[in-house]
């Protein structure tokens, strides 16, 4: 069967407008490109805020989303990694033929991953956006991340066994994949906060304590020094509001880094460092990291390595999304990633 030349995707028709589904071209791949025929995308907070607050596009109508598990279809010149019907995830960027809100999209060949046989569309699906995000954070060099040595080196394999890493809010999707990352490279102890509830999981993606999220600063900091004589150097907040934020600086020792997701709202002190992460794939500070975790990733997913986030699936495809993204703002969703089903779209 040939590709189709159109294709349904859910665009934002304009800056705070309302997402609309339409009928778009079917794009084709470039020279090192390939054409993916999208089974699933998760959605991401990124979505309803750029709906909302108007900020990252300014050409409309838009296509959205950031996370592409699905078949190659075609693929473009040069690329000799990869073939039609490949199954294959990937993080989308910020362009109408590359977003995921749509049934077929445009990737990078050298960024996109195997989906191993021992997980699915939607599970590959929860990963690239979310990942890239606790990776960058954790690895990429000062002023874009904390600056330790990656899982991809020789150095990042078992260098921190010593070292204490604390993840404020371990139940999030960024969460989860800065415990296992930390856990990949030996930080030891893994330490996060959450409500009881998540407890036995994020031990089982290798968080060595578990805190309670609702502790004081002063709380924590004592409950903490329970659990490690050494000095609290680095603290990865993957929810950044800003009470967190304030957290995480706060039970850092002089000299310590925080590591935050969202803009800042913290005044930082003269022997601490703030590190603020934009986890977008194709940025000139990003893609070299990116392309050497993308080479590794199929193989920690398939070893169980770094396991997928817990999925929801939305109904009605395309149509299904606005919903989810609601649930996202109305902060009705914890601890698992909403996933849709472009094909299914009516």
């Amino acid at each position: 069967m040939s590709t189709p030349t159109s294709q349904k995707a859910l665009a934002l028709v304009s800056k705070f407008g309302e997402f609309i589904i339409q009928n778009f071209p079917v794009p084709r791949p470039g020279p090192g490109q390939i054409l993916v025929k999208i089974k699933s995308t998760s959605i991401n907070p990124i979505d309803w805020k750029i709906q909302k607050y108007g900020f990252f596009i300014e050409e409309f109508p838009a296509i959205l989303g950031c996370d592409i598990a699905g078949d190659i279809e075609v693929v473009g010149e040069g690329v000799t990694q990869w073939a039609k019907g490949d199954r294959v995830f990937f993080e989308a960027t910020f362009k109408n033929e590359e977003a995921s809100f749509q049934q077929y999209t445009i990737g990078n060949a050298v960024t996109a991953a195997r989906i191993p046989d021992n997980i699915s569309y939607d599970q590959a699906a929860s990963i690239p956006a979310t990942l890239t995000c606790a990776y960058i954070g954790l690895f990429n060099k000062e002023p874009h991340g904390l600056g330790f040595e990656a899982p991809t080196t020789v150095a990042g394999k078992g260098t921190y066994s010593d070292t204490p890493l604390v993840v404020l809010g371990g139940p999030s999707s960024v969460g989860q994949y800065a415990i296992q990352l930390a856990k990949l490279v030996g930080f030891s102890p893994v330490i996060t906060t959450a409500a009881a509830k998540h407890n036995n999981y994020l031990k089982s993606l290798g968080a060595d304590y578990v805190l309670d999220r609702n502790l004081s600063t002063p709380a924590l900091s004592v409950e903490i020094s329970k659990l490690t004589d050494k000095p609290i150097k680095a603290v990865y907040d993957a929810i950044s509001s800003k009470e967190t934020q304030q957290m995480g600086h706060d039970i850092l020792a002089s000299g310590g880094k925080l590591c935050i997701v969202v803009n800042p709202a913290v005044n930082v002190a003269e022997d601490k460092k703030l590190v603020f992460v934009i986890g977008i794939l194709n940025l000139p500070h990003n893609i070299g990291l990116l392309t050497d975790m993308y080479t590794a990733l199929s193989q920690w997913v398939e070893a169980g390595l770094i396991k997928p986030n817990k999925v929801e699936v939305l109904p009605g495809g395309l149509a299904g999304i606005k919903e989810g993204l609601k649930m996202l703002e109305n902060d009705q969703v914890s601890g698992l990633k909403l996933v849709a089903h472009p094909q299914e779209t009516l």
